[in-house]
């Protein structure tokens, strides 16, 4: 009877066990693909200010100069990345209308080559709407050689019809490293023409 009871008690612990490994893999997988998850989210949605990569025409309009717009440039790394991203103004007041340009600094600290990217968010993020990108570096990869320095221009307008009620729009930028096996799959799939 103890043996039966013993052997009962093993089979419930293992099968315990099985399944915490099991919620533990899904736990992981769904952490895993939660980031990308997200982009695709606010890249649909516009939540949170995230923008889309398409490159729009400069349009022209009038500008209005009765009002200015101040918008900040945040740079941020991240890890796994050993770039630095800098800036060269932090911030600038436009009108609505005007086209501005702003260079940004990427530079590789490391002795070999890697890849990022820079994926930007917009804040308020209802000012995303009325943002048009002409010129960026949003969501393109970037290939540095170690101690490589590179610079690269930001050209945007601020549409006339943004509300009145915002004064600054914040615009963050992160990098985000590209990892090989991500950058040997495009080229397949490049090289067998389905891009």
């Amino acid at each position: 009877m103890d043996q039966q009871r013993e052997t009962a008690q093993a089979l419930a612990i293992r099968r315990t066990v099985w399944r915490s490994m099991a919620a533990l893999a899904g736990m992981f997988a769904f952490a895993f693909a939660l980031v990308p998850l997200y982009d695709v989210f606010c890249q649909i949605t516009g939540l949170n200010g995230k923008v889309d990569n398409t490159a729009q025409a400069i349009v022209h309009e009038s500008v209005d100069e009765s009002r200015y717009v101040t918008v900040q440039f945040i740079t941020r790394g991240s890890s796994g990345l050993p770039w630095e991203m800098k800036v060269e103004t932090r911030q600038v007041s436009v009108h609505p209308g005007q086209t501005s340009e702003i260079n940004f600094t990427f530079q590789n600290h490391s002795p070999a080559m890697s890849t990022g990217r820079a994926v930007p968010s917009v804040s308020p993020s209802s000012a995303s709407r009325h943002l048009r990108k002409i010129s960026c570096f949003c969501f393109a990869e970037q290939q540095l050689a170690g101690g490589e320095k590179l610079e690269i221009p930001l050209v945007f307008q601020l549409s006339r019809d943004l509300p009145d009620d915002i004064r600054t729009i914040t615009l963050v930028y992160t990098l985000y490293p590209v990892h090989e096996e991500v950058m040997a799959d495009r080229r397949a799939q490049r090289a067998g023409g389905r891009i």
